[in-house]
């Protein structure tokens, strides 16, 4: 089998952006949206092309698509975590709405546009699930009025998040037809199609895993796949290194901190232990002057504290 790196964006465009292989890419589709936007039948408006994918943009891939019912679907493909996603995915998937109206074409022919994105990081952090549906409700009574706009993120570091996972730990996690292809997209290494175990064995996944095994690269597409291996590599040291980065600035400001927080403290104790001498001579005075112990006992430590407390409070 050949083993490419499961996250790759050539993948992705030769097993579901092909005419050949149009049932796989309406299988990932119904595995992902509701009953209601179930398709029956795909159209291609970008397919699979070796010359275009070579100048595509690296960390970001999309395969568009139109159902029998007129319905459109922008299934995207986001490497690398780049700044403001949930920016560009609402302006991606209001392109992908308004570019349906041509000139003089009513607003009654505009159709309901869903956005699927997969992500190879996580951007919901307050959300543990992988899949998350987004939809405009009213936010109340969470009425569904305008029905045409439905964006969905598929986070895969959230589904397979260990490197050493095996295939019986991924199969207890197979509850959903999304879990299945969310299985080959992260792990296909652990699947064997002539030994697929239940639920996997399902005849789309066999064939995803048939092309897979019998991908074969022209020379231009060989060149464009080691572009982006090289970028990935690249893109995830330099993620690496402003990591480390930041880590040891962290700690050379906690250490800083640290030493400048222990001299506020050592002056702070000083100033208390010039105090406490300070009362005890005033103590000794007033004993010796002839007042009596308990009041300036009592005198001592309210001496004290007052002094503490404005020491503390400065």
């Amino acid at each position: 089998m050949l083993i490419i790196p499961f996250r790759s964006p050539l993948l992705y465009k030769k097993i579901f952006g092909v005419e050949e292989n149009k049932d796989l890419l309406l299988a990932l589709i119904n595995a992902t949206v509701s009953k209601e936007d179930q398709v029956v039948e795909v159209t291609l408006l970008n397919p699979y092309n070796p010359k275009s994918f070579r100048s595509d943009k690296l960390s970001i891939l999309d395969i568009k698509a139109l159902s029998e019912t007129g319905k459109r679907f922008n299934i995207e493909i986001q490497i690398t975590d780049e700044a403001d996603y949930d920016k560009r995915a609402l302006y991606y998937w209001a392109k992908l709405y308004t570019d349906q109206l041509k000139v003089a074409q009513d607003y009654a022919t505009l159709n309901k546009a869903i956005g699927i994105h997969i992500l190879n990081f996580v951007s919901i952090t307050d959300n543990p699930k992988y899949h998350n549906v987004f939809r405009i409700t009213e936010q109340e009574t969470g009425l569904p009025y305008f029905r045409d706009l439905e964006l969905h993120t598929v986070e895969l570091t959230k589904f397979s998040k260990d490197p050493e996972e095996d295939l019986n730990s991924l199969l207890k996690k197979i509850k959903t037809s999304l879990d299945i292809w969310t299985a080959f997209l992260t792990r296909h290494d652990l699947l064997n199609k002539d030994n697929l175990p239940e639920p996997l064995a399902i005849h789309t996944l066999k064939k995803a895993l048939h092309v897979l095994d019998t991908l074969n690269f022209t020379d231009e597409e060989r060149m464009a796949y080691e572009d982006h291996l090289k970028w990935l590599r690249i893109e995830a040291n330099t993620i690496e290194k402003y990591r480390k980065e930041a880590e040891q600035k962290g700690r050379q400001e906690g250490r800083q901190e640290g030493r400048q927080e222990g001299i506020r403290i050592g002056q702070e104790k000083g100033k208390l232990e010039g105090e406490k001498e300070k009362a005890i001579s005033i103590a000794r005075a007033m004993v010796k002057d002839g007042f009596e112990l308990d009041s300036v006992v009592m005198k001592y430590f309210v001496y004290l504290f007052c002094s503490s407390y404005y020491i503390f409070r400065s």
